[in-house]
């Protein structure tokens, strides 16, 4: 699968997003997602096989995290979790440390990756890429839901607006991340008329915890980054406030989208997405470590609906989608 788009350059896409996987053509409608999947509901989702051959019931399910952070950090914070979805579904769940957004999604795309949470940029991607059917995200108590991109740099930086990193040098995390890459790239494009490598220096630092220490060490002049992250890392006292200052602010994102494999079992999907709906957060592992950036309950939601502007983000980057 290679990612197509305007602001990277062949060879770099290509070194990140370059995705094993077989194709099968099937005569039926797919929109966007690849040809192995079939979209008969029109939701942009990939559907349940109906052959019951290609179906999957694994005694071992695999879950894996979006590696935003050190995966170290996260099996621990997920752990309570896992147990309550090993009781509810009956099997024995093992946490996926990745590396990388792309190793995920060739993860699932492979068939070795059953459940997960992807990042917001991802989920377009493992999508149309690798059957991923996303089913709920993270919300606060009270329904709210999401986070903001923000542009950082540090104090004494020099920068203390957005056209001031003309010249300088912009850390961005990876190119499959929406505040890491795709929105600060749409808005710098559109709002104050900044290309990367015109009129600044983009870095890639593979992780929002790297571009954020990245800043508040002086390693970066400035990054994008996601603020859910930034709020965690302060919570942990990774970073102190007055180390980083926030030159921009954008609209709020849809956060972490988790689901499955398209292809599971009817009834092992059913009995995920219980696991999900039922878990009770109090004094749990993933409440101590969510509730730092106000997150407290499993919301429902659609990929059609809460992705749109994440759609439109990459359609203003020039940006397409084939698998192969």
């Amino acid at each position: 699968m290679k990612l197509m788009n305007t602001l990277l350059s062949g060879a770099a896409l290509a070194a990140v997003l370059t995705l094993a996987g077989p194709v099968a053509a099937q005569d039926c409608p797919r929109g966007d997602l690849d040809q192995r999947f079939c979209d008969v509901d029109g939701d942009l989702i990939a559907d349940t096989p109906t052959d019951p051959a290609e179906l999957v019931d694994p005694d071992t399910l695999i879950f894996a995290y979006t590696p935003v952070e050190d995966p170290a950090v996260y099996k621990e914070a997920w752990s309570d979790f896992l147990t309550h979805l090993e009781a509810e579904t009956g099997k024995s769940v093992v946490f996926f440390p990745v590396q990388n957004n792309a190793a995920q999604i060739e993860a699932m795309r492979s068939g070795r990756l059953h459940i997960a949470g992807f990042n917001t940029g991802s989920n377009p991607l493992a999508v149309n890429c690798a059957g991923f059917n996303p089913f709920t995200i993270m919300a606060s108590e009270d329904g709210n839901f999401g986070y903001e991109m923000e542009i950082i740099t540090y104090p004494g930086s020099g920068i203390e607006k957005v056209e001031d990193i003309k010249g300088k040098q912009l850390a961005f995390t990876s190119p499959t991340s929406n505040s890491g890459f795709k929105a600060p790239s749409a808005i710098l494009k559109g709002d104050f008329d900044m290309l990367p490598e015109r009129d600044f220096e983009p870095v890639y630092s593979g992780k929002h915890d790297n571009s954020i220490l990245g800043v508040a060490n002086k390693d970066y002049m400035a990054a994008s980054i996601a603020n859910s992250v930034k709020a965690r890392m302060l919570s942990r006292d990774v970073i102190t406030e007055d180390q980083v200052v926030t030159i921009y602010k954008s609209q709020t994102f849809p956060t972490t989208g988790f689901g499955t494999a398209h292809n599971l079992t009817p009834e092992l999907k059913e009995k995920i997405k219980n696991a999900f709906f039922s878990f009770e957060w109090e004094g749990t592992s993933l409440q101590a470590e969510f509730e730092k950036s106000n997150e407290g309950q499993f919301l429902p939601m659609t990929y059609k609906e809460f992705w749109d502007v994440i759609r439109k983000i990459d359609a203003a980057n020039g940006v397409s989608y084939s698998c192969e």
